[in-house]
């Protein structure tokens, strides 16, 4: 995490997120993989991918916040969504069918 020390306010927002990464997790093979990525002005993204490959997110309001809930989660956390996390997520037929769009 970086150095920015949080507010009280941020460090229950970053208990709070933690939490939901944790009840996915144990919903989802008992680990999670964590990607933070910046989002915009007022979010940042959590993605997630579970033992099982199931993936989801989670949404920040900053960057630190989004790194601090990863922390205490207990997450491992990657620089990106590619290699061998991008390979661990398991997409089903919904997933598919969004990505045609119009085609299907």
């Amino acid at each position: 995490m970086s150095e920015e020390t949080l507010s009280s306010r941020d460090e229950r927002r970053a208990a709070r997120i933690a939490k939901n990464i944790r009840g996915f997790a144990a919903s989802h093979g008992g680990s999670a993989d964590a990607v933070v990525e910046y989002v915009g002005g007022i979010a940042t993204r959590i993605a997630l991918v579970g033992a099982d490959g199931a993936w989801g997110d989670q949404v920040a309001r900053s960057y630190p916040v989004a790194e601090r809930a990863v922390e205490l989660a207990g997450a491992t956390r990657h620089e990106s969504f590619e290699g061998e996390l991008g390979l661990k997520v398991r997409t089903g037929s919904y997933e598919w069918k969004r990505m045609a769009g119009i085609q299907l």
